[in-house]
């Protein structure tokens, strides 16, 4: 742990005992806003160029989409916290190389969006209202906490009353097992004490998610999976990655059954691992894959016309 998060333990942990309201609230400051803005590599540049360009009203922003392609055979890319969608770009190249039309998005307080910051809720209207405008997506590629909300998207659907999205394959990298997890993992990371964590709680509910209704049961991959999925899930985590731990992939993994495939990559830590050469390689064959064995069922099936009676 380095020097600054020492100090922000020591001071909110010293003064949970003093005013644990106000402890919280700073906890919960901290929570809620991301760091920094990704920003635009060079690299990402060109592509991101090439884009169609437009905006949905969301929470407190507007988040921007980008959409690249004929239309045809649509996929959707959902970035995580603290991204854009940008870091997509070796992916979309590969995606159109296969002739198939990648969107994505930057969500408010990410990437060119404007808003300070975004919630879970925010993420599962984007991929609602994406999917109601480009959709239906034959592929979603999430990662973090967008394959939280991809679940809760192909679970509840959102607002305006868009239905559910409906998908016949998904990509889940690095994968958030629940919103309660994000907390959790945020009070162990500054080492914080058992109080602030029920104050941090208490806080996500009543200011981040007023009249949400059952949000640590709802933003929970495991009870979304049984409810909601599609048929085929390639699932990817590596194993250096500090912070979503390995075992929540397996986990998801495992609650899939025969729906999930899971690849366990290394030495790419939580971020670099949607950029690099290798996911970007497991992907497209999960594509290749996925289309061969959709023409081997299509072809298999009998031939529904009627036939010409002999002589």
């Amino acid at each position: 742990m380095d020097f600054a998060m020492t100090a922000v333990r020591t001071a909110l942990n010293g003064a949970s005992y003093v005013a644990p309201r106000l402890a919280g609230g700073a906890a919960f400051r901290l929570f809620r806003k991301p760091r920094g803005r990704s920003r635009l590599r060079p690299d990402e540049r060109p592509l991101t160029d090439r884009a169609e360009v437009g905006e949905i009203a969301v929470g407190g922003g507007k988040a921007v989409s980008y959409r690249w392609g004929t239309g045809a055979r649509p996929v959707l890319l959902v970035h995580g916290w603290e991204s854009r969608g940008s870091r997509f770009a070796p992916l979309v190249s590969e995606l159109l190389d296969l002739g198939l039309s990648p969107v994505t998005f930057d969500a408010p307080g990410h990437g060119d969006a404007t808003g300070e910051t975004m919630t879970i809720v925010d993420l599962r209207d984007i991929i609602t209202e994406l999917d109601a405008r480009h959709g239906p997506f034959e592929m979603v590629v999430a990662h973090s906490l967008g394959v939280t909300a991809t679940f809760l998207a192909l679970r509840e659907g959102g607002v305006r009353q868009l239905p559910p999205v409906r998908t016949e394959r998904l990509v889940a990298i690095s994968g958030v097992p629940d919103f309660a997890y994000l907390v959790d993992r945020f009070c162990e990371r500054l080492g914080l004490r058992a109080r602030l964590n029920a104050e941090l709680r208490s806080r996500v509910e009543r200011e981040l998610f007023p009249g949400e209704e059952g949000i640590w049961s709802r933003f929970s991959v495991p009870r979304t999976v049984p409810e909601a999925g599609p048929a085929s899930v390639l699932v990817v985590h590596d194993e250096d990655d500090d912070m979503v731990d390995p075992a929540c992939s397996r986990a998801l993994a495992d609650a899939l059954g025969d729906r999930a495939e899971l690849v366990v990559t290394s030495g790419l830590g939580h971020r670099r691992i949607i950029g690099d050469p290798q996911v970007t390689a497991c992907v497209r064959d999960f594509v290749i894959r996925e289309r061969a064995a959709r023409v081997g069922r299509a072809a298999a099936r009998p031939d529904p016309s009627p036939r010409p009676a002999a002589g």
